[in-house]
């Protein structure tokens, strides 16, 4: 297989590089296996905020070391690309993740290309950066790998599913063929319950639209049992007739399933099953000896109660701001976490010491509860250990996990590609 070189966008601490390309570090232990000849020669990450909210970056450089990383605003980098005062080399392929935001577009009098993006900035900094790099080379950038909550497929609530319509819309007028898998890492032996949307895009007309609901690249690398029914539809080519149109009336439910594929703005889909065959991940992998626990990490007595207030059910009355009454009810959480079954998904709060609804808690062999550390946190994102061990805090390690992909998703979606490509 020839080299793929790939640009990393909102690149966090390499999650996507680490899958692609692996990692070996022989003073520490380290090594994660390559998924094939894949390099990355661009990346990018910045932390809205001061220098000191760059420790994600840090990180990127320190572990990689090869000048890559551009630590700026993305739209200052693309302002400056344009401007001829800064390179950006082309490559083959895009990868990186971005939050799930309003997408929502207009058009603009002032803007000679006719669309506009809102609030949904990160979206349209991938969008411009496909288009700059298309521009300069219509045979650069032949493949992406994105990644974003599955909530995704299915904002805003008024009009269902139209935040990704848009998206498709904009690969669509690019070239682009598109599938996309909901895959919760859980269910496929890793030791974490994560459930993220995989957006894998070809600038290519695939043939067989249907048949590749099942032997597309994600699905190859994730398995899925056949699905019983599939819906299809058409979306809008212009993504300002998307924003303005589609699921306007889809309050309930978006028409996009869990799995799908897109040519030409036709769209296949449905909803899927997993056909894992192997050993289950857990929790318990990733622990540490609680005699190397630092004191901080054990829930103290006094705090108990809170604990199992916040993890425990509720209906109870509770009052607004305005001094409406309202009920609140939420559902009970497991008290301390089991070990033996995969992990909950890490959230970037998972850090500090005070007590919370949705950080891990353990019961560890002598008896005692404590917190995840960030060693373990690192692992349970498929990370080496001590990863994230740069000079950051451990709040700010937990923070870099929680916005963290399971590197091996990538890599096995990268395994898949470059398969097909060595054929």
């Amino acid at each position: 297989m020839d080299k793929i070189k790939v640009a990393e966008l909102f690149a966090g601490v390499g999650g996507f590089r680490l899958g692609l390309e692996g990692y070996t570090d022989d003073e520490q232990g380290w090594h994660l296996p390559s998924a094939g000849n894949y390099k990355t020669v661009w990346a990018n990450q910045w932390e809205p905020g001061t220098d000191k909210r760059q420790f994600a970056a840090r990180c990127y450089e320190e572990r990689f070391e090869d000048g890559t990383l551009v630590n700026e605003d993305i739209e200052q980098t693309l302002d400056e690309w344009e401007a001829g005062e800064r390179d950006i080399p082309n490559v083959d392929m895009v990868v990186g993740g971005f939050p799930c935001q309003d997408y929502s577009v207009a058009r603009s009098l002032k803007d000679a290309k006719g669309i506009e993006g809102k609030k949904g900035v990160l979206w349209w900094s991938i969008y411009r950066f496909l288009k700059d790099q298309l521009a300069r080379d219509e045979k650069s950038v032949r493949y992406c790998l994105f990644e974003n909550v599955d909530r995704l497929l299915k904002s805003p609530a008024k009009q269902r599913g139209r935040d990704f319509a848009i998206i498709l819309s904009c690969l669509a007028d690019l070239g682009y063929s598109v599938e996309w898998m909901v895959v919760n890492s859980g269910a496929y032996g890793f030791n974490q319950r994560r459930k993220r949307v995989y957006i894998f895009c070809e600038r290519a007309k695939w043939e067989e639209i249907d048949s590749r609901l099942t032997d597309g690249i994600i699905p190859s690398a994730f398995p899925i049992k056949t699905p019983a029914t599939t819906h299809s539809f058409d979306i809008p080519f212009d993504p300002v007739e998307t924003s303005e149109r589609f699921g306007t009336s889809q309050k309930k439910k978006s028409p996009f399933g869990e799995r799908g594929v897109m040519v030409d703005c036709h769209v296949v889909t449905c909803d899927v099953e997993p056909a894992f065959i192997g050993e289950s991940g857990k929790l318990a992998n990733v622990l540490v000896d609680e005699r190397d626990l630092p004191a901080e990490y054990f829930v103290r007595d006094d705090q108990i109660a809170k604990w199992e207030y916040l993890k425990g059910s509720k209906h109870e009355e509770r009052a607004a701001a305005n001094g409406h009454v309202y009920t609140y009810s939420e559902g009970a959480m497991s008290f301390p976490d089991d070990t033996e079954k995969p992990a909950r998904t890490i959230l970037t709060g998972e850090g500090g010491t005070s007590p919370s609804r949705f950080k891990h808690v353990i019961r560890t062999e002598s008896g005692r509860l404590r917190r995840l550390i960030p060693d373990e946190l690192d692992q349970l994102q498929g990370f080496p250990k001590g990863w994230t061990d740069t000079g950051m805090t451990d709040g700010q390690r937990a923070f870099c996990m929680g916005n963290a992909l399971v590197v091996g998703i990538p890599h096995a979606i990268g395994v898949e590609l470059a398969r097909r490509l060595d054929k």
